[in-house]
Order: structure tokens, then sequence, then C-alpha cells
């Protein structure tokens, strides 16, 4: 949380995210898609339950994806649902988190709103764009809207931090997710050993959390030390998820020309964000990866 936020809100929410929150239709499809098993979809839903309905039509998306018939079958007979007083309590934080979202949001686009217009038609005059701009393009682009761990709370990072860097990794991933949980101590210690010697490199973490408070706490939580994409800002900076595939864990790798080195997804198939990393470690040593991913 901002040094700024309400104490209040802070309370509320860290009692109410004292676990992950309950998991959704949408969640527990993407969850199958990157990885998860049926069985271990139905351990993490009697830890986590499920806060939504379940129709027909959201049975197929879920058959879609990969969920057993055991699976289906358990989450019809309701056994995983919160009860009538969590299910209040959950709704009520969301309540009070979408009016905090939709308050700091109002505040930053009327303070904003006059620079970001100048910047945009700066960046349209230059004819620039995140594909043929390369990260300085990227740099520009995010240069008003990152973050990063500082002491123990999030804080605004230098705007300066993205510039003289060739190879920038987008990272796609959130703390619900129990692939990305598994994944990120995996990227932070490659992080650690590889940053210092490649001061050229860096990773840029855009969350998919359902709110600031999840996407922050994670950060502390994995000791994450690069950069971030202000979770009040993700909205607007989408267009960066073009390339992230329909999961996550994702990473995306670009060079110093904005073209797409490295995707966990390649041709529609998800490779995993590891390949990435085996990608990186080839251009380090002086090589050229066996694969180049089509960014197209």
């Amino acid at each position: 949380m901002r040094r700024w936020a309400y104490p209040v809100f802070f309370i509320v929410a860290a009692i109410l995210y004292a676990n992950p929150l309950p998991l959704t239709v949408s969640e527990i499809g993407l969850m199958l898609r990157t990885g998860y098993s049926s069985e271990t979809m139905m351990q993490e839903l009697s830890k986590r339950h499920f806060a939504d309905t379940l129709d027909q039509t959201k049975e197929q998306t879920l058959v879609k994806a990969g969920a057993s018939a055991e699976l289906i079958d358990k989450l019809r007979s309701g056994i995983y649902s919160l009860s009538a007083e969590k299910t209040a309590a959950v709704q009520e934080q969301m309540t009070i988190e979408a009016q905090h979202r939709a308050a700091q949001v109002d505040a930053s686009r009327r303070s904003d709103a006059a620079y970001q217009a100048e910047v945009l038609k700066k960046r349209t005059a230059q004819s620039q764009s995140l594909n043929s701009g390369g990260t300085l393009a990227i740099s520009e682009f995010l240069k008003h809207d990152l973050i990063q761990i500082k002491n123990g709370s999030a804080a605004h990072a230098d705007e300066t931090a993205l510039e003289n860097k060739r190879l920038i990794a987008l990272y796609f991933s959130a703390e619900w997710c129990g692939p990305c949980r598994q994944f990120t101590p995996k990227l932070v210690d490659y992080y650690k050993r590889i940053a210092p010697e490649h001061p050229e490199f860096e990773i840029v973490f855009y969350s998919s959390d359902r709110s600031q408070y999840a996407m922050e706490k994670y950060m502390l939580d994995e000791s994450m030390p690069w950069l971030a994409i202000d979770f009040a800002k993700l909205k607007d900076k989408e267009v960066l998820k073009k390339n992230a595939g329909n999961g996550i864990p994702s990473l995306v790798l670009v060079d110093s020309m904005g073209n797409i080195i490295s995707s966990s997804y390649a041709d529609g198939k998800f490779r995993g964000p590891q390949q990435v990393l085996v990608d990186l470690d080839a251009i380090f040593a002086g090589k050229t990866p066996g694969r180049l991913v089509d960014a197209r």
C-alpha cells in the first residue's frame, strides 16, 4: 500500500487477505490451462473455496480447459462454496476495493491527464510504437508508471530505470496462481544471479492480481527485486499483454529493437517461462537461441 492510503482500508484488507481469495470459474479455467491438474485444483479449492456460480456455459468452459468430471461434480454440489457470512464479507471487501481503486484512478487521471496527452502527442509525432521503437519506446511508455519494493513497501521507481536496458523481460504473474508461486522464487534466484553481471537486463512485473494490495503483498512475500507496473496504471498498459499468451506465468523477452526474442508461448503453444531463461542464458553466452518466437 502507498503511505497515503487510508489506514482503515489497509486494516480491513490485511484481515480479509490473510489467505488467498476464493476462486472464480475464470481463474479455475486459467489455472487448469497453465498446468494445474483437476486433483490439485480440488485441493486448492478445499483451501480457497469457490466464489462463483456454475451454469451450463461455465461448465463447458471448464471442461474445455481440462476439468475432470469429478471436479465439475464437486463444484456443482456446492461443497467448495462459501458460507453466506463469508460471501458477504468477500463482497463487502470487493466493494471497498472497487471504491478505493475508482478514487485512486480518478485522482490519477485528473492529475496526469494533461501530461499524458502531451506524451501521446510527442510519441505520435515521432512515429514511435512498442513494436518498432525498441526498449527506448518501452522506457518512455512506462517511465512514470513503475514501482519497486524499497524498505518493505512499494514506492515509485526512478523514471530512468529502463533507460539503457537492451533486454527487458515482461513477467505476467499473480499471487492467486499456484504455478506462478512455484516459478517466481526460481525467477528471483535467476535475477539475483544474472542482473549484477548484466546491467543491460531488467524484468518488469505485469500483475494479474485482483487488487493493489494483493499485488504488492505478492511482491513483498516473494521479495521481488525487479520493477513492476503500478496496479492503477495496468489497464492503460494492456497493449503489453498481446504477446503474453492465454495463461500465466508467462515471460516475454524483447531485444533493443523491440523484437520478441523469446516467449513462454510459441505458435499458440505453451513452452513455459523456464524456456525463456534458457534462451536468455544462450544470449548472455554469446549464442543465438535455438528457436526465435514469432512476435506477430
